[in-house]
């Protein structure tokens, strides 16, 4: 499915994802945290790979495999690497961590895998979600 770059566009993102996610057989629970995972991952692209809403398109893609849910987001915007990103200080206080790479972060930490591309098609990002 392919959606504007924009907030508002976020509940149908949801749904598409929390469906394909509950067709897998995950309970509501897990649901919940692939959702969270992805929300975060589409708002960053319209904040950071875009600069904004409504300047660019989003597609995100939901296969259903054998060992679980894999989630694809792609874009045309500002090419992004991760590995820049540094861990947030988790240890500290919230109004002395920085909230850049929290995002990143909380995708790592609920996906079992979260990897990044750029290729010709623009910036890919991947997570998949494994049942237990």
């Amino acid at each position: 499915m392919i959606y504007p770059a924009r907030y508002e566009n976020l509940s149908q993102v949801r749904d598409f994802v929390a469906e394909l996610a509950k067709q897998a057989g995950f309970v509501d629970k897990v649901i919940y945290r692939v959702i969270l995972a992805v929300d975060e991952a589409f708002t960053n692209i319209i904040d950071h790979a875009y600069g904004g809403e409504g300047l660019g398109d989003i597609e995100c893609t939901c296969q259903i495999t054998e060992e679980g849910l894999t989630v694809r987001l792609r874009d045309q915007g500002n090419r992004f690497d991760p590995t820049l990103v540094p861990e947030p200080e988790i240890k500290k206080s919230l109004h002395e961590v920085s909230p850049r790479g929290v995002g990143l972060f909380l995708m790592r930490q609920i996906m079992d895998e979260v990897s990044y591309e750029f290729t010709d098609k623009g910036n890919e990002l991947t997570m998949v979600k494994r049942f237990d």
